[in-house]
């Protein structure tokens, strides 16, 4: 959310999705609901809603972290009614048992279900075990992947959005390199 103004400085509409009331927690939803049917018909009446108002505009779901599991599942009950889907700091891993925050991730989700162009974005010194960039690295043969180097120093959990997880001090570059991707722009697969 804290980069909504990288993407409206590059003339792209920005819609920020939260949880729905029935799934509201201190961190959010559930990933067995980010894969659900149900959360798709909630997505699906904000997805109308932006086409009818802007219907000549293409649209894209942008997920990071657990927003990726959403963005995932979302893009591949979309299909083609979506212009791409880009994944970053993508949660690739299932969640400890253990946590409060426990689920499967995207650890047994199948991308060919995606059928609509996928942009990978990780950063290499990405330290939440949750999301590695080892992960996004193996999809090179199927998808693009824009590998994001340096940054600030983190000012928070490894996990959270002011560390290398959230591209901290690399968010300008790194959103100017997904706006190319969705303008259809030569783009860089490498951001130092």
């Amino acid at each position: 959310m804290r980069s909504r103004r990288e993407f409206l400085n590059r003339q792209v509409i920005v819609a920020i999705l939260d949880a729905p009331s029935d799934q509201q927690r201190d961190w959010g939803m559930t990933d067995e609901f980010r894969l659900s049917e149900q959360h798709f018909i909630d997505v699906s009446a904000v997805v109308h809603d932006l086409a009818a108002r802007f219907p000549k505009l293409p649209m894209f779901l942008v997920g990071t972290s657990r927003g990726s599991v959403s963005a995932a599942s979302l893009g591949a009950r979309f299909g083609n009614n979506v212009a791409g889907v880009v994944l970053t700091a993508t949660m690739f891993r299932q969640t400890s048992r253990q946590s409060k925050e426990a689920g499967p991730g995207l650890s047994k989700f199948d991308f060919a279900t995606i059928t609509t162009p996928v942009l990978l974005v990780h950063h290499v010194s990405d330290r939440c075990a949750l999301t590695p960039y080892g992960d996004a690295a193996r999809l090179t043969d199927s998808y693009p992947l824009i590998t994001v180097w340096g940054g600030l120093a983190a000012k928070s959990d490894e996990c959270e959005a002011f560390s290398a997880h959230g591209f901290y001090g690399k968010e300008a570059p790194t959103i100017e390199q997904i706006v190319n991707w969705m303008l259809k722009k030569p783009i860089q697969n490498e951001v130092k």
